[in-house]
Formats: structure tokens, C-alpha cells, sequence
């Protein structure tokens, strides 16, 4: 018995309405249309498809042909076409039919929104030019971007990138080997690269080059012994595993610029100038801001972007501020309650004497200008100190953040006392152990077999004479510092970039152990970041990253036995609307036929409109 389905390649309601063609005469010419009748507003009327010019238009395009003629045949053409793209789609199932063995019938296509961006950024013709450079024998682009969508879609090892790149409409035409030998070659063009995706992001959305912000992070490798790029050091995530470091910039849109790797036991403050240096030879720009955070904030590096040329200010830094590290009369200056302001407002505050309800979302300020050295190394002679501005804020609201998470950590020092599982005393900010208090000796002075142990009231009180304040040091003259400031909150950003990279496309741990390769790795991190990010701003910031990734991931087409055309085999939301609507073309019909899957792809490579 044979089931007969048929499938509509349209909306229901749609149904085929033919195109004709309308001419009309004036005085002096002849114009024709194409046009096709339209119920509106519960009145017919008539809507014009396209113009198809004047008479000498249409003889042009008629090329020697009667312009009449051709007219007719031109719009007889398009009405056959919109038949056959929309006439209804008879399926035959069998229910008692096999589908053939080893047939791939389920693809996914949310690649293809992915497609779109890297086309647009050119990098399949940068690609071209590092290929053609380095003699490669396979098709780098492929490579390169078969590992940047799985990067996103399915973040696994090379070899499982390369199975998972199976599951696109388009195959790959290269072995597993070529992924490896890729490898090098990206590596050894790597700044390359990294210029020319910025120079070809510039025509797809307007990219701000008087921002920039940088930090560090680091990944762990599942290795026993170090080697001269995955080294022993200090990692983010506490783990005791050899390391690399990764410094990257980022635009004030939260999309990446550039990026480097260093050994994982190098200090990161001393990363960011040579960088840096490139960036603005490389990338030519000039009278940027440096935005970072205390980490980065040496004095060497503040000295660096402070730049000023026949009085302009070239080079400029906003930086996070430790207060407890400050001199003991800037500490004092800091953290006295008196001679805050509101911006835009003379009067000067007592913040011991703040409404808990009305002054909760106020920002209060005050700021001092440093003429004296800071960071409590004494200057060299004859060497002038860097004179910077002190922003200092308070915020009731952050306050009682603070003191939420800090109650929280006492609450876990407490149990760890009572359930006897303390460790030594903790340096890290969110360690609640730095709140228990080890002591050898008994009230009375008396030497104790073990350790005394109790929270240590002195460190948690210390801590909260700091809530609600904030700091950073700029250079910056004529900004406000509601301008400082807000520049500065944009940090979180980069942060964000890196627990997408960590997090959703998994570029750690590392499996790989040849150093250009390993570099490699994380150029294509890099890249699959760099296209995410603008698709999350081509998305107008609507969508979370979990919430693209899983639909993208979900965005799947059935093909139908008998190759009639593939069938949307996911749920149609506001955000595959989104995403249809920005590359131009959909995959959420009923059914697209192959022929309208072929277009798809060849679309998904043709460059997406600039982003304003």
C-alpha cells in the first residue's frame, strides 16, 4: 500500500498568482511592467513586480529581438518559474519500503548563516593568497572553514571536526592529512590573516578604531611535562596542568581585532605593547583609548598610551584601579565619605548618609589628578612620574553586592571550620578560606598541637571598608567621567569572549602537541569567534549565545526518499526568522526543492549588506 503525501513548497494561504505584462504609452515613450493582481485591504488592486524599463531598455535587453516579443516571453518565463518553485510537492511513501542503505537523508544547514559571514569577510580569498604563497595541494578554504563551523556548531577534536563537517549539504573534498598539514600553513600566516579579516570586516559593518581593549587568559593542556610553549604557570582555572597564555583586543562592539600566544609561565603585562605596536602599524590607527583591567595596568604599559603630539592626545589608557594598593593618602582620599558629587551636579555628598531607596541606582564620584608615582617603585632620576587622573565611584547597589558575596563565602569558611575541611589560608579574592584564621598558639600563649582555627574577623571587616568603591586611572583630559566610566563597564565583553571560546566552542583542553599547530588551533578559535560575534550584532544583540548556537545546531532538512526536496525538520522561531531574514534567503518552507538548495548554498556565499 502506497501513502500518498503531498507537501506544499508554499504558505497555504499563498496561492499562485500569475504575473502579466502591462504596457503603457505617454506622449513621447513606451514603458512596460510586470504586474500581477493583489487583494489588499479587502480591495483588489494591482502590484508592480518589476520595471522592465522603456522601450529602448527593452530593445536593449531584447538584443535584437522584437521588444514586444521578448516582453511576452520574459514574463510567460517568470510565471513558469513561480509555478514550479510554487505548485504543491507529491511525495510516495510506502510504509512498508526500506530507505536505501548508506543514504544521508538528515543535514544540517545552519551552517550556511555561518557561510554567509565568512564569505563576506573575504576569507575564502585570503585563503587564495596564503595557498597559493605556501603551494598548497589541497583546498585551504574548505579546511579553514569546515573548522570554524564545527568550531561553533560541534567543538570537538580535529579528526571528530572532520566527520562532523559530513553533515553539511557540502561534502568535503579533503582527507583528515590536509587538516594537519593545514595546520602549519595557518600558523605560519597567522598576523596575515589576522590583518586582512580586519581590513575585510571594515565593508561588512563599521568598526570603531578609537577603542581598544585587551586582557589575558590562558588554556591547560592534559599533559605530564611541559615544553617551550605550554609551560608551568598561574591558571585562570586553578588547574595544575602545563598552560598557555592568550592576550586578545577587542573593539568596542565586543569583536575581536587581533590576538597572540605566549608561554604559559611569561608574565602577561609585558604582551600587551608588541601587540599592540602591530595593531596600530598594521591595522593604521591612531588616537585610540587602551582600556584594560589592573592586571594589565602596569606602569610601563600606562607610559606607553600616554602619547601626545603638539598637544593632541595620540595614545590614551583607562584602567581599573586597585584601592588597597594605592599610597596611603590616595587610600585615605579614596575611602573618605565626604566630597562626592553626582555628574552634572555641584553639591557634595556624605556617603554615610545615603537613602538606601532613593540613592540606590545613583553613581557617585570623585576624582583627584596623581602627580606622583603610584605603583610604589621609587623613579629613576632625572625621570618624571606619569601625572594620571583618579576616578573614584561608590554605588550603594554594588556595595550590597559586595557584601551579598562576601556573606555567602563567610557562610562557606564557616562550614568548612565545622566540618574540619579547611585548607591554609587562601589568596584567591574568591577562596573563602582567606576567611579562616590559622593560629598556633592558644588565647592564653600556649603552644597547641594543632592549628587554632576560626573565621578571621579582621580580614572580613577589612574587606568591607571597600564596598561600593571603584577605581580606574586615566590619562584623559577633556572626557567626563560618566564617558570613563561607562567606557570602562564595556570590559565585560572581552571577558564574554573568552567564556565563549572556553565555554560554548570548548578550545580547551588541547589535544594537539606540535606548536604550530597548537597556534592554529587557536587561530580558528579566533576566527569562529570573530564570525560568531558579528552574527550576534547582525542579530541586533537580541539572542543570547547559547540561544544561536542551539539553533543553529538544531537547524536540520530532511531530504525525501524519492529526492523530491528537503523538508524542515525543526521548529520555526523568532530567531530562525532572524536569521533568514539577514542572509537573505530560507530554508523554512515546507519543502525547498533541489534545484532551490542549490541556490541556497550558492547564496550563502555570495557577501551579506553592511551593518550600520
Amino acid at each position: 500500500m502506497w501513502l500518498f503525501v503531498a507537501i506544499y513548497g508554499i504558505i497555504m494561504s499563498r496561492r499562485y498568482n500569475p504575473l502579466k505584462l502591462t504596457i503603457t504609452k505617454s506622449k513621447n515613450n513606451v514603458f512596460f511592467y510586470v504586474q500581477r493582481t493583489i487583494r489588499k485591504d479587502d480591495h483588489i488592486t494591482t502590484e508592480t513586480v518589476e520595471k522592465l524599463g522603456n522601450l529602448e531598455k527593452v530593445k536593449t535587453r531584447a538584443g535584437g529581438q522584437d521588444p514586444y516579443e521578448w516582453a511576452r516571453a520574459y514574463v510567460e518565463g517568470l510565471n513558469k518559474k513561480q509555478y514550479e518553485e510554487q505548485k504543491a510537492i507529491i511525495v510516495s511513501l510506502s510504509p512498508t519500503t526500506l530507505v536505501a542503505k548508506d543514504v544521508q537523508l538528515s543535514f544540517n544547514c545552519g551552517y550556511l548563516f555561518l557561510q554567509k559571514i565568512y564569505y563576506s569577510l573575504h576569507l575564502d580569498k585570503i585563503c587564495k593568497d596564503v595557498a597559493n604563497k605556501s603551494h598548497a595541494e589541497y583546498d585551504l578554504n574548505a579546511i579553514l572553514s569546515r573548522l570554524v563551523y564545527t568550531r561553533i556548531l560541534f567543538p570537538s577534536s580535529k579528526r571528530s571536526s572532520f566527520q562532523a563537517s559530513k553533515d553539511f549539504f557540502e561534502k568535503p573534498n579533503f582527507e583528515l592529512q590536509d587538516v594537519y598539514r593545514a595546520l602549519s600553513v595557518l600558523a605560519a600566516n597567522s598576523d596575515f590573516i589576522q590583518a586582512e579579516l580586519y581590513k575585510n570586516s571594515q565593508k561588512v559593518l563599521e568598526r570603531r578604531k578609537d577603542l581598544l581593549y585587551y586582557d589575558c587568559t590562558n588554556y591547560y593542556f592534559e599533559i605530564e611535562e611541559a615544553d617551550e610553549l605550554r609551560k608551568y604557570g598561574k591558571s585562570k582555572e586553578n588547574r595544575p596542568n602545563p598552560i598557555v597564555g592568550m592576550g586578545l583586543f577587542m573593539d568596542h562592539d565586543g569583536i575581536p581585532i587581533a590576538f597572540c600566544i605566549y608561554p604559559g609561565n611569561k608574565n602577561e603585562q609585558p604582551t600587551m605593547q608588541p601587540l599592540e605596536k602591530k595593531i596600530l602599524q598594521d591595522f593604521d590607527m591612531d588616537n585610540v583609548v587602551v582600556c584594560t583591567d589592573a592586571g594589565l595596568s602596569s606602569a610601563p604599559n600606562r607610559k606607553f598610551n600616554d602619547l601626545r603630539l603638539g598637544g593632541e592626545e595620540i595614545r590614551s589608557f583607562i584602567t581599573t584601579q586597585s584601592i588597597k594598593m594605592l599610597p596611603a593618602s590616595l587610600k585615605e582620599f579614596a575611602l573618605d565619605p565626604t566630597g562626592w558629587k553626582l555628574p552634572g551636579d555641584d553639591k557634595a555628598y556624605d556617603i554615610t548618609k545615603l537613602d538606601e531607596k532613593a540613592d540606590l541606582d545613583r553613581i557617585f564620584y570623585k576624582e583627584r589628578w596623581i602627580k606622583e608615582d603610584i605603583s610604589g617603585k621609587a623613579e629613576k632620576q632625572g625621570k618624571k612620574a606619569l601625572e594620571q587622573r583618579l576616578v573614584l565611584s561608590y554605588s550603594l547597589k554594588y556595595r550590597n553586592y559586595l557584601r551579598h558575596v562576601r556573606d555567602s563565602q563567610v557562610e562557606r569558611a564557616r562550614k568548612m571550620i565545622e566540618s574540619g575541611s579547611y585548607v591554609r589560608k587562601g589568596k584567591n579574592q574568591e577562596d573563602p578560606a582567606r576567611f579562616i584564621h590559622h593560629d598556633r598558639c592558644t588565647a592564653d600563649g600556649e603552644v597547641c598541637e594543632h592549628d587554632v582555627v576560626s573565621l578571621d574577623v579582621a580580614a572580613i571587616a577589612e574587606e568591607e571598608k571597600y564596598d561600593g568603591f571603584y577605581a580606574v586611572c586615566t590619562n584623559l583630559e577633556s572626557e567626563d567621567i560618566s564617558t570613563i566610566l561607562q567606557i570602562n563597564r564595556q570590559r565585560w565583553q572581552i571577558e564574554e569572549c573568552f567564556r565563549i571560546m572556553k565555554t560554548e566552542f570548548k578550545a580547551r583542553p588541547v589535544y594537539l602537541q606540535r606548536e604550530d599547530r597548537i597556534k592554529a588551533h587557536f587561530l580558528t578559535c579566533y576566527i569562529a569567534l570573530f564570525v560568531f560575534r558579528i552574527l550576534q550584532k547582525q542579530l541586533g544583540g537580541q539572542f543570547t549565545t547559547e540561544e544561536i548556537i542551539t539553533a543553529l545546531k538544531g537547524m536540520r532538512l530532511t531530504k525525501t526518499s524519492d529526492s523530491a526536496g528537503y523538508i524542515p525538520s525543526y521548529t520555526r522561531t523568532d530567531l530562525t526568522d532572524g536569521l533568514h531574514q539577514n542572509a537573505g534567503f530560507r530554508t523554512d518552507y515546507q519543502i525547498t526543492t533541489g534545484r532551490s538548495m542549490r541556490t541556497i548554498v550558492s547564496l550563502s556565499k555570495k557577501p551579506l549588506k553592511s551593518i550600520k
